[in-house]
């Protein structure tokens, strides 16, 4: 168990709630890829002040251009992994009868993730995550089968991607907002090759990639709080910035006005985001 510092006034669950739940939530054959310094309590390190995380799926699908990923969910998830902002990982996969990462995480290693995620956001880590209010909290929550866990999760999220929607009323994608602020960390494939590559038996690949996709996302949200805005590369090839002086928790990010969608044919509603997680006043 990570070594925390208490925190005041901890919505919905104790941090005692939490401990006892982790401790509770064994499984032979789920193993993790430890890393001294964010998961030891030993370690004299400062805690970290910011988590990126992500999550891959297990499932191969094919898209038609333009054709909404989601619309194919539910979705099992083949690993995932968080980055911290000293860069320290750690990995969630389950193991086969033979030792190696099988083909999805079970139930009881998302829900684990779920707990220590939320154990990270009520120790005063801010958690984030690109696109992850709609996607990677609410898939960690089906396999889990805690819905209720990934809301309080998902509210608590810092998701840059969500609070530019809030803010222009269309999505982003991480790789343009990582070139438009000159970063020159590459994404080792698309999103769409993992799962292949993960169904080949090509395990290590892809949790190299799903980290790689963590420490993109924390660069992405360190060099957006230090220039203040988000800049991103656009379909014609240009650039294009809006400011972002405060980054917002999705909570403090629903109450952003509605932008002016006008000019767009299918403006997109802000509640496709996180209508899975009912009412969220």
């Amino acid at each position: 168990m990570p070594n925390f510092m208490p925190v005041r006034n901890r919505p919905w669950i104790s941090s005692a709630a939490i401990a006892a739940a982790l401790r509770s939530v064994h499984h032979p054959r789920m193993t993790k890829i430890h890393t001294p310094g964010l998961f030891d309590s030993r370690d004299d390190a400062a805690p970290p002040t910011r988590v990126a995380f992500d999550i891959e799926i297990a499932n191969v699908i094919e898209l038609a251009p333009g054709e909404d990923l989601e619309a194919h969910g539910p979705f099992d998830i083949s690993c995932a992994a968080a980055v911290d902002d000293r860069g320290k990982t750690r990995h969630w996969y389950t193991k086969d009868e033979h030792g190696e990462p099988g083909p999805k995480l079970s139930a009881s290693g998302a829900r684990e993730m779920l707990l220590w995620l939320r154990e990270q956001q009520l120790a005063g880590v801010k958690v984030c995550a690109w696109n992850g209010l709609s996607f990677d909290v609410r898939w960690l929550g089906h396999v889990a089968e805690d819905m209720q866990l990934a809301k309080e999760i998902a509210l608590e999220l810092y998701d840059p991607m969500f609070q530019f929607v809030c803010q222009r009323g269309f999505p982003v994608s991480l790789a343009n907002v990582a070139e438009g602020l000159g970063l020159t960390e590459k994404k080792l494939m698309s999103g769409e090759q993992a799962p292949i590559e993960w169904a080949r038996g090509n395990r290590q690949l892809v949790l190299d990639y799903v980290a790689g996709d963590c420490r993109l996302t924390e660069a992405v949200v360190a060099r957006i709080v230090t220039q203040r805005e988000i800049r991103w590369k656009t379909k014609k090839g240009t650039f294009s910035s809006e400011p972002m002086p405060v980054l917002r928790s999705v909570r403090q990010a629903l109450a952003i006005p509605l932008p002016d969608t006008s000019w767009m044919r299918e403006p997109l509603r802000r509640e496709k985001f996180y209508a899975w997680c009912g009412d969220v006043r």
